[in-house]
């Protein structure tokens, strides 16, 4: 005897009481994933116009195994509930009592399939009472111990197509949803497992929402333009129309016509504009210098620390200029001075 392992009776007992335990807060969080889960499957079954049945078929299938899963938790919590009372007779018994050795080999495979940690730690109890080789027995059902109802809940099979469909009639009379199916179910295909997808309830153009095919953009033979249903909401809106002003106009001897030149703003015409509003905006345009009144061809001539000197015609001599010197002159000068110093500042 192992004097530092083995099998003990202080731990295989509270192992047992606490899997119930285990048992029960795992199937009641199924139970509550599993009334979240109708509810979506309602939810697919009532699209409109085109349900979602083969999602809803693949949600039904997992619904079906929590169903199950939880089904065998609860026998599983009746066999350690058994065990643990009879605790005392496993323990003084040299082999397994022929009366729990179906119970006993059920919690050994059920170990393997369900995520219970204590369970492991009971197979492991087992394992030290009863020896190896009835650990093996019972993970490969040698002679069929094993509780059916358990095996066949924590079964990897899928569940049939008929169950399936079962499931989703219940469901839409549940929740009031008018449902029928769209592919009915032959007798060949009612204890199959349910096909595999081939993408039916999937509408055509589900990403861009041109869900038929009346709706798809057609080509005028060879042109290049495409005709698009403007009143469906996903079509694009119309894109605006611009209008180039044309170029200002010069008469035949090269000088522009108006000095002032208007330009029209360019009109954008989208769907609600009748393109009437068309903007003027007047440009000025300077015209040729002029010499200021009362000089004819004269050169203004600044003689001070000023270096501005303007030109207002090519005509030289003493007699074409107006000085302004710094020793002073005439009043009719300085008068002449500032009157085209004036005008020559209005500009």
């Amino acid at each position: 005897m192992n004097l530092f392992g083995g099998y003990k009776a202080s731990k295989l007992k509270p192992q047992l009481k606490m899997a119930v335990t285990r048992f029960q807060i795992a199937a009641n969080k199924k139970s509550a994933l599993s009334k979240q889960q109708i509810r979506e499957i309602a939810t697919l079954l009532a699209e409109k116009p085109n349900p979602k049945e083969e999602k809803a078929r693949i949600k039904a299938e997992s619904l079906i195994r929590d169903d199950n899963t939880v089904e065998a938790y609860e026998i599983l919590q009746l066999t350690c509930d058994l065990l643990a009372e009879r605790i005392n007779l496993i323990t003084h018994s040299r082999e397994c009592p022929p009366d729990l050795v179906s119970s006993v080999s059920t919690l050994i495979w059920a170990s393997t399939m369900v995520d219970i940690p204590e369970l492991i730690e009971v197979r492991k109890q087992f394992r030290c009472k009863y020896g190896k080789q009835f650990d093996e027995d019972a993970i490969m059902n040698v002679g069929g111990v094993i509780n059916e109802r358990v095996a066949a809940k924590l079964s990897v099979q899928p569940p049939s197509a008929y169950l399936v469909q079962t499931y989703l009639e219940k469901i839409a009379d549940e929740h009031q949803v008018k449902w029928t199916p769209k592919v009915p179910l032959t007798a060949e295909s009612m204890a199959d497992p349910t096909a595999a997808p081939i993408g039916y309830s999937v509408p055509v153009g589900g990403g861009s929402g041109l869900n038929t095919t009346s709706n798809l953009p057609t080509f005028n033979g060879g042109n290049n333009n495409m005709n698009i249903n403007s009143n469906h909401p996903s079509a694009p809106p119309l894109s605006p129309s611009f209008v180039i002003p044309p170029a200002p106009s010069k008469s035949s001897d090269g000088k522009q016509q108006s000095a002032n030149a208007s330009l029209k703003d360019s009109s954008v015409t989208g769907p609600d504009d009748d393109g009437d509003d068309n903007e003027e905006i007047d440009i000025y345009v300077p015209g040729v210098p002029r010499n200021p009144p009362g000089n004819n061809g004269q050169k203004i001539h600044d003689n001070g620390d000023d270096s501005d000197n303007d030109d207002f015609g090519n005509d030289g001599g003493s007699g074409g200029q107006i000085n302004r010197s710094s020793g002073g002159g005439s009043g009719e000068e300085s008068y002449d001075y500032l009157a085209a110093r004036f005008a020559m500042l209005q500009r």
